[in-house]
């Protein structure tokens, strides 16, 4: 029994060290990045991107989401170092979660080029990604936060990373919130985060498989509500492509609110990974249950969240000082 007692310790003892060193590492990240990087610079960079973002949207609103997901596969493979962008036969978009799935490339090529014309050799794409990512939020009708700048762009990409690191709509509950913690990053920010599932659209394969024969039970996925699930079977039939969309969020799919916790309460989450945040076996013990509770009747509550998750997203591993490279085109790094 000491014996056990005293490995229980150890791992305890060892657990809180990764915190702490994790907790340090995000500190020092935070004072290398500052709000005001390029305020001598690039003095009219925010408004340069926010009116790029902004035709974007005018022209598809679905591209808010779009951007906002770029941002997010970004920082989860390698840190937020713009290697998602990068044009390569192995790289990340090449990746499973990427591939005929992520999009906006042509949107950030705009920006940059909108940028490099105003100061040219001075913004990294990495940086353009995260204001992208906010100003996306912003004009959705989400709150507003200041960006921490700073990030230089990576010389490689990581395909491999991307196939095991990004989190995917078939995990469970707790193999999310462990890719979450695999960055930095806790059970609010996973619950809080997956709140950009507020906007945008998803293909038929990220949840047909909850709509016909869920795990060999010859029916739907029981969570899922029955005439949400009939009008899914019509929107992806088993003859489809499987690239057939529906909204993320139900009767709310273009305004950046809460709307998308409310509707997890009445088995309306398109994404079974997101349906599980409320209904699955561990939401309780996890506590993501509590805060999709939260966040469903209190607005404000999941707006100041996820600002403060972005924020903390957006400061995975960055290269500052002279590490990397800033990139003259963001698909393909310099000669």
């Amino acid at each position: 029994m000491f014996r056990s007692f005293i490995s229980s310790f150890i791992r305890l003892r060892r657990s809180f060290l990764v915190v702490m060193i994790l907790f340090a590492l995000s500190s020092a990240v935070k004072a290398q990045l500052s709000t005001d990087f390029y305020q001598q610079s690039c003095p009219n960079l925010l408004k340069i991107v926010r009116k790029e973002v902004q035709n974007a949207i005018k022209s598809e609103m679905r591209m808010a989401a779009s951007l906002l997901r770029l941002h997010f596969h970004d920082c989860f493979v390698n840190g937020c170092d713009a290697s998602l962008l990068l044009d390569l036969t192995d790289g990340e978009k090449s990746a499973f979660p990427n591939v005929n799935s992520a999009r906006g490339f042509e949107v950030i090529d705009a920006i940059k080029s909108s940028v490099e014309s105003s100061c040219s050799g001075v913004v990294s794409c990495a940086d353009i990604l995260t204001i992208a990512a906010r100003d996306s939020v912003v004009l959705s009708g989400g709150n507003s936060w200041k960006v921490l700048l700073g990030r230089r762009d990576g010389l490689v990409a990581n395909q491999t990373g991307a196939n095991a690191g990004l989190p995917s709509p078939f995990d469970t509950v707790n193999a999310i919130i462990s890719k979450f913690a695999d960055v930095g990053l806790n059970v609010t920010d996973v619950v809080s985060l997956s709140g950009a599932h507020t906007i945008g659209l998803a293909t038929c394969r990220t949840f047909s498989n909850r709509l016909f024969n869920f795990s060999g039970t010859g029916a739907p996925d029981s969570t899922l509500n029955s005439t949400m699930a009939t009008d899914l079977q019509n929107q992806c039939p088993t003859t489809s492509d499987g690239f057939n969309t529906a909204p993320l969020d139900r009767n709310s799919r273009d305004v950046f609110d809460n709307h998308y916790f409310q509707n997890l309460l009445t088995g309306k989450g398109l994404l079974g990974s997101d349906q599980l945040l409320f209904s699955g076996d561990v939401a309780e013990t996890t506590s993501t249950k509590s805060l999709v509770q939260s966040y469903s009747s209190n607005s404000n509550l999941f707006l100041t969240d996820f600002a403060n998750s972005m924020i903390k997203m957006g400061s995975i591993s960055p290269l500052t000082g002279s590490a990397g490279e800033i990139r003259q085109n963001c698909r393909v790094v310099n000669s």
